[in-house]
C-alpha cells in the first residue's frame, strides 16, 4: 500500500488538499452549484461528460537535454519506506524500480522480476531479472531482492501491511524468490507494483543508515535516471543513468523544483517550467486557457466522496440512499472543479480497472439509478418518500469540510440536497490542518455526521478499496456490518482468476453502494500540465509508479 498518511487498514490514501490561494468565490460557495461563477478557474469550464481520458499521450520524436517540472511539495524523504508522499513518488518513480511495472493502461506486468509462477494458490515464485545493475554499479541480486521484501515488510515500514498474508519469504534458487502466504492473495503482485516492490540496494542504505533518503545521500536504486543532486529547500535533479539496462531515456536530465496553488500557475503560466502533474483539478482549471501548454486528462483511481459517521442521522441506510438519489454530482463537477472531474456513481474511480474493463464499465452504468448524474423529480420522489419511511432526523445533519474551492462546493450541494428532500442541514468549516485529523482521530469528526472526503487507491484493482466496507474496518465509520459482505470481500481478494474476481468485485461494489457506505460524488481524472512542445508521458496515475521522464521529449523532430 501508499498513501500519504498512515492508516491501519490496507490500501488507503487521500489526496493532498487544495490550497487556499485557489478558493472559491463567494459565488461559488452558494448552495446549489448550478450556474456558479468560474472565473476564478480560468476561463470556460471543461464539459464533464465530454471529458476524454487517455492513458497516455503521443510519443515524443527526439532527445531533451535538460526538462524543468513541478511538484506540488518539496518531499519529506526520498525513502518510501518511511515517508511515502506523492512529492517523493513522483521523483523516484524516475529512479527507483520495482519487482512489477504498472503500465500507463493501468495494467500490470513482471519487470525486475523477470518471471512469476504460482505453483499452487499460496505460492508466489518470482525470477530475478538477470544484468541488472544499481546506480553505483553493483550487480542487482536475488539476496538484494529478498532484503528489500524484508524491509518493506518491517512493522516500522510504509508498507507493513502489504505483507500481513505473508508466511514466508526465502531465496530458492540463485535467481529466485518464494514467498508463501497464509490464503490465496489476489493484490500482492499488484502491491509489488507499488512501493511494496522497489528493490534497494542493501550496501547504500545500510551506508547510509538513519539518513538515507534525505539531503545529500544517494538513491540506492536501479531504474533509467540516478539521483543527481537534492538541495533542500532549492531542488532536485534527476540525470540518465549511463549503465541503465534498459533504454535509454529520451530526457537526459530533469530538475524538480515545487511551488503550490497560485504560484505552480504563474510558474507553468509564464513558462519557467515545462510541465507538472497537477493534485488538484483547481489547478488545471486555472490553466485550461493558458497559451503555450497542453493539458491531458487520463484514467485515476481517485475520486470524491462523502464519508458518513453514525453519529446522527445520516446512521440510517435510508437516509443515506436518500441523500446519494438527492445529490446534483454533475453541479458539483461543474462548478466546484471546473468541469475537471466527472459525476461518477462509484467511490473509487476507473483507473481502478486494471483488468476487465469492460465488465466494470457495465456495472459501473448501472449504478447510476442510485447515484445520479443529475437528480431527476422522480429520484427526488424516491428519496423524500426514503426520508418519510424512515423518519427525518430532528438534529440538523452536520457536514465537515474545509474552506478550499472543492469542498466547499460539494458541501454546499450536499446541504442543498438534504434541505430539498426535507432535512435540516448544516456546514462545519476547519481549517486544513484541523480537516486532515477527521481521517485519522475518531474524536475530531464526534460532531460531524458526514466528512466531504477525497480518496485514491494505489493498486488498479476495485478490491484495493472495498475492504472499506468491511465490519471491522477502521475506514467504515458509519459502523455498516454485513456478514456476507465481509465473506464476498474474503473471497474476492483471494480469487487469483481475474475475471471472476472482477464478478465478486462487482458484486461487493453494487452492495457498498445499494448501503451508502461512502457515497459517491465524482471521479478525479489524472491531469498533465505540459509545455506544447513536448509530450510523451503517461496521462494516468501510472506517473506515480512508472518511469515517466524517459518518455519525455520534443513534439516535433529538430
Amino acid at each position: 500500500m501508499t498513501r500519504t498518511h498512515r492508516t491501519t487498514g490496507t490500501e488507503h490514501r487521500r489526496r493532498r488538499a487544495a490550497g487556499a490561494a485557489l478558493t472559491a468565490t463567494a459565488l461559488l460557495a452558494a448552495a446549489g452549484c448550478a450556474g456558479a461563477d468560474t472565473s476564478a478557474l480560468g476561463g470556460k469550464p471543461a464539459d464533464a461528460a465530454k471529458l476524454k481520458l487517455s492513458p497516455t499521450t503521443a510519443p515524443a520524436r527526439g532527445q531533451l537535454d535538460r526538462a524543468d517540472w513541478l511538484l506540488e511539495d518539496e518531499p519529506d524523504s526520498l525513502d518510501l519506506d518511511t515517508q511515502g508522499t506523492s512529492a517523493g513518488r513522483v521523483v523516484l518513480t524516475n529512479v527507483c524500480e520495482r519487482l512489477y511495472q504498472l503500465q500507463p493502461d493501468m495494467s500490470v506486468k513482471p519487470f525486475l522480476a523477470e518471471k512469476a509462477r504460482t505453483p499452487d494458490s499460496r505460492t508466489l515464485v518470482l525470477t530475478v531479472r538477470d544484468g541488472v545493475t544499481f546506480h553505483d554499479g553493483s550487480k542487482l541480486t536475488a539476496a538484494d531482492v529478498l532484503w528489500s521484501l524484508k524491509r518493506h515488510a518491517d512493522p516500522d515500514m510504509e508498507q507493513a501491511d502489504e505483507f500481513g498474508n505473508v508466511m514466508k519469504m526465502e531465496r530458492t534458487g540463485p535467481r529466485d524468490i518464494t514467498v508463501r502466504f497464509k490464503r490465496p492473495d489476489a493484490l500482492f503482485t499488484k502491491a509489488l507494483a507499488g512501493d511494496a516492490g522497489i528493490v534497494w540496494n542493501p550496501r547504500q542504505v545500510k551506508a547510509a543508515g538513519k539518513e538515507f533518503g534525505t539531503p545529500g545521500q544517494g538513491d540506492a536504486c536501479s531504474g533509467p535516471y540516478r539521483l543527481k543532486s537534492w538541495k533542500s529547500g532549492d531542488s532536485i535533479g534527476i540525470e540518465a543513468y549511463e549503465g541503465y539496462w534498459g533504454k535509454q531515456p529520451l530526457t537526459r536530465r530533469v530538475d524538480f523544483r515545487w511551488a503550490s496553488d497560485s504560484a505552480l500557475v504563474n510558474a507553468l503560466k509564464t513558462g519557467a517550467a515545462d510541465g507538472a502533474y497537477a493534485e488538484s483539478p483547481n489547478t488545471a482549471a486555472a490553466l485550461r486557457t493558458t497559451k503555450g501548454l497542453k493539458q491531458y486528462y487520463g484514467p485515476s483511481t481517485a475520486s470524491l466522496v462523502l464519508i458518513p459517521t453514525a453519529r446522527g442521522g445520516l446512521k440510517d441506510p435510508a437516509i443515506r440512499r436518500a441523500l446519494s438519489l438527492a445529490l446534483d454530482r454533475k453541479g458539483i463537477a461543474n462548478s466546484g472543479y471546473g468541469g475537471l472531474v466527472q459525476p461518477w456513481a462509484a467511490p473509487v474511480g476507473a483507473g481502478a480497472w486494471g483488468y476487465e474493463k469492460q465488465h466494470f464499465a457495465a456495472a459501473q452504468r448501472k449504478l447510476a439509478s442510485v447515484a445520479p448524474a443529475s437528480p431527476t423529480a422522480d429520484d427526488i420522489a424516491e428519496a423524500r418518500k426514503l426520508v418519510k419511511e424512515a423518519g427525518a432526523p430532528g438534529d440538523p445533519i452536520v457536514i465537515g469540510t474545509d474552506s478550499s474551492q472543492g469542498r466547499t462546493v460539494v458541501a454546499n450541494a450536499t446541504r442543498a440536497a438534504l434541505q430539498r428532500i426535507g432535512l435540516k442541514a448544516q456546514i462545519k468549516t476547519v481549517p486544513p490542518a484541523q480537516f486532515e485529523e477527521f481521517y485519522s482521530d475518531p474524536g475530531a469528526r464526534a460532531d460531524i455526521d458526514a466528512l466531504v472526503g477525497d480518496w485514491y487507491i494505489s493498486k488498479s484493482d476495485p478490491m484495493g478499496f472495498y475492504d472499506n466496507g468491511l465490519s471491522d474496518s477502521p475506514n467504515n465509520w458509519v459502523g455498516f456490518k454485513d456478514a456476507t459482505y465481509d465473506r464476498l470481500v474474503g473471497r474476492a481478494l483471494g480469487t487469483l482468476e481475474d475475471k471472476r474476481r472482477a464478478r465478486l468485485a462487482t458484486d461487493i461494489q453494487r452492495r457498498f453502494v445499494a448501503a451508502a457506505v461512502w457515497i459517491p460524488v465524482a471521479q478525479v481524472p489524472t491531469a498533465l500540465v505540459l509545455s506544447d512542445k513536448l509530450t510523451g508521458p503517461p496521462a494516468s496515475q501510472a506517473y506515480l509508479y512508472y518511469p515517466w521522464a524517459a518518455q519525455l521529449g520534443p513534439r516535433k523532430a529538430g
